[in-house]
């Protein structure tokens, strides 16, 4: 048995580490419960993983963002065992591990009801308990189609090979160069076994807490040209305690959805009459996304942005230059056939038109950097499957900006637009942000210096502005790198908002230019930068974030007076048409309503604030000030009220 050498990292430290031939990554860290896979030489691998001379190991834990996709991956093939073990006939489709969850397809004859849930939950109990292994092996395509010739779809994944995709999750099952099979082995016997690429959990045991969440149909590999197959959704945890709070998480989640609060507090709706994605803004909303853009209006003005304009539709050569219509096509609405048969497309995107604004006269670099700015409304085809309120709609407002800038100004700038979208989110009560970097892609065009150049100018942003960023190695658009900016809600739930995206292509597509100060004409930089992404999908965010109880600057109703007899009405008339002339949104509720009925309106409406005026507050001008959290002050003047609420506006505080 021959000696030699591997590199153990942990926590960074690296140290050498003296093994013999047939250990295994288990070996290593035998004594850590928590380590449920290793990642070796930058791959992730299996603890049965047979260690060679040289390698550099890590440990992987449960808790892990790696540790627990493999123990979801793992919890899905104890599911699709448990189902076949319950329904024979069941077809086996793809079983990948997605954010908090797995989930795992299946053709069978009848749809999965909540009481096959209980049974298949309660048959996967039973596998954990077996302490089942899971045992890797590498198999050829000819006996890969034997073993799995019952299953149709396992044998489609085979013919995949290097063409699977994490998009439809085929990539979890081939594609990695050699075909494996998992067997999930009791004792010596085989129980069950997948096409997987791996790696998992040394045995079923190692999986702590799991649930089965609901059943939704999906069709095969994504594409309505394939067979519809019944998909069940769980979620797999490191404890107990983890999936309670995970489960906890949901609750609030549903609570706060923003489809919900929208309906509850009459803010917006999507009448089926014009369409699905397509909402239509009710006062109290359309006072929300007012403020919301008036407030923007002023930040971009004094940020040096110019507002534009441009239409809904345009011919279909606008996009053609572009590229949109080539790339972009399926996301589009159909052509419409005007002007003697002129094609023209309702607008995607703002971009081509932004370029035309440019391009309408001839630019000196005095002029630059050019920031034009549009609440620009654009129609996208979504499937009606995916469609989900405001946060997927087919119609929806871009707060979009495009800078047209220098080479030499292209630092300088992006490290200011950044600066500027995290304050501006901040006003908006986020504060908790990270970001992605998406570098040059394998397929890509342009010179490799501009993308070498662009690149280093995004991340110099993110470090100057101190954001916790990853690099996205390979995952930028074709013709351009990226910064995606990602915001932490109120729940612990992240958000991708703002964008920005250096463009090397629009210009040179557009052949726009700007004459330098030597004379020569040079083609401009072009910096993509939307903020809230769309204002529909942003204002669903903050909706589920404040859980409806908005700021009281963002409140539609900020105030509510409440006389305690109808004889008191008089009197809160004249403080709501002093507190109106302050710029408070204030109603009067003259109902007929008993005043604590009136108090539990103005709370379950999440009103900031309650003054409330009877007979005592008459004799003293003033008002009992009550707060959306319960508390109340007694006997104060309304002159002191009214100022304490315009501070509170002004100031944009949360409460």
């Amino acid at each position: 048995m021959s000696e030699f050498n591997v590199t153990v990292i942990l926590n960074g430290e690296r140290a050498e580490r003296e093994t013999t031939t047939d250990t295994t990554a288990f070996d290593l860290f035998r004594d850590d419960r928590a380590v449920i896979a290793a990642r070796v030489n930058g791959e992730l691998r299996d603890l049965a993983y047979v260690l060679a001379a040289g390698d550099e190991v890590e440990p992987v834990e449960i808790s892990s963002a790696d540790g627990r996709a493999i123990l979801r991956h793992s919890t899905a093939h104890v599911m699709a065992q448990a189902v076949q073990d319950l329904f024979p006939s069941a077809k086996l489709g793809i079983g990948p591990p997605v954010e908090n969850g797995f989930y795992y397809d299946f053709d069978v004859p009848t749809p999965f009801t909540p009481e096959d849930l209980e049974r298949i939950e309660t048959a996967m109990r039973r596998i954990i308990k077996d302490r089942q292994r899971f045992s890797r092996r590498v198999v050829s395509d000819s006996d890969a189609r034997s073993e799995l010739a019952a299953e149709p779809y396992k044998l489609e994944l085979i013919g995949l090979k290097g063409g699977a995709s994490s998009d439809d999750g085929s990539s979890v099952e081939v594609g990695g160069g050699e075909l494996t099979i998992y067997d999930n082995l009791r004792g010596d016997e085989v129980a069950w076994k997948d096409l997987c690429r791996g790696p998992h959990l040394p045995t079923t045991r190692h999986i702590p807490a799991f649930k089965l969440m609901r059943v939704a149909a999906a069709y095969w590999r994504g594409s309505e040209k394939n067979p519809q197959l019944q998909r069940i959704y769980g979620t797999a945890w490191e404890s107990k305690d983890a999936l309670g709070a995970h489960l906890e998480m949901l609750a609030e989640a549903e609570r706060r959805d923003h489809r919900r609060l929208g309906t509850e507090l009459d803010l917006f709706s999507f009448p089926e009459e014009i369409g699905p994605g397509l909402a239509v803004w009710h006062p109290k909303g359309g006072i929300i996304r007012r403020v919301m853009e008036e407030y923007s209006r002023k930040r971009h003005e004094e940020g040096g942005y110019e507002f534009v304009y441009t239409p809904h539709l345009t011919k279909a050569a606008l996009f053609e230059t572009s590229g949109h219509l080539e790339w972009y096509a399926d996301g589009m609405y159909p052509p419409m056939e005007l002007d003697e048969g002129q094609t023209y497309y309702m607008k995607p995107m703002n971009c081509p038109m932004h370029v035309m604004i440019f391009g309408a006269r001839g630019r000196s670099y005095r002029e630059l950097p050019l920031r034009l700015f549009e609440f620009g409304t654009v129609y996208r085809y979504e499937k009606s499957g995916v469609v989900h309120g405001l946060t997927r709609s087919r119609g929806f407002t871009q707060d979009d900006s495009h800078i047209f800038c220098t080479p030499a100004q292209l630092q300088d700038e992006l490290s200011s637009l950044l600066d500027f979208v995290v304050g501006l989110l901040r006003d908006y009560g986020l504060t908790e942000f990270t970001a992605d970097l998406s570098t040059r892609p394998e397929k890509f065009v342009g010179e490799i210096a501009e993308w070498d150049v662009a690149e280093a100018a995004l991340e110099e942003a993110l470090k100057l502005g101190g954001i916790p960023y990853t690099i996205a190695e390979g995952e930028g658009a074709f013709y351009a790198p990226k910064i995606d900016i990602h915001v932490k809600d109120a729940i612990g739930r992240k958000w991708q908002l703002s964008t920005l995206q250096v463009d090397f292509q629009l210009p040179s597509r557009f052949d726009i230019e700007y004459q330098a100060s030597d004379g020569t004409r040079q083609r401009p930089y072009m910096i993509h930068r939307a903020l809230f992404g769309s204002e529909e999908r942003f204002f669903g965010i903050l909706l589920e974030h404040y859980a409806g109880a908005f700021p009281p600057w963002l409140a539609p109703v900020q105030a509510v007076a409440i006389p305690i007899a109808e004889r008191h009405s008089a009197y809160l008339d004249d403080v709501a048409r002093r507190a109106r002339e302050r710029g408070i949104r204030i109603s009067v509720d003259t109902s007929d309503d008993r005043m604590q009925k009136k108090i539990r309106n103005a709370q379950t409406q999440k009103i900031p604030y309650m003054l409330i005026a009877g007979d005592r507050d008459i004799e003293s001008g003033a008002v009992s000030f009550r707060y959306r959290n319960g508390e109340q002050k007694n006997g104060v003047p309304v002159d002191e009220a009214i100022t304490e609420i315009v501070d509170t506006i002004e100031r944009r505080l949360q409460v």
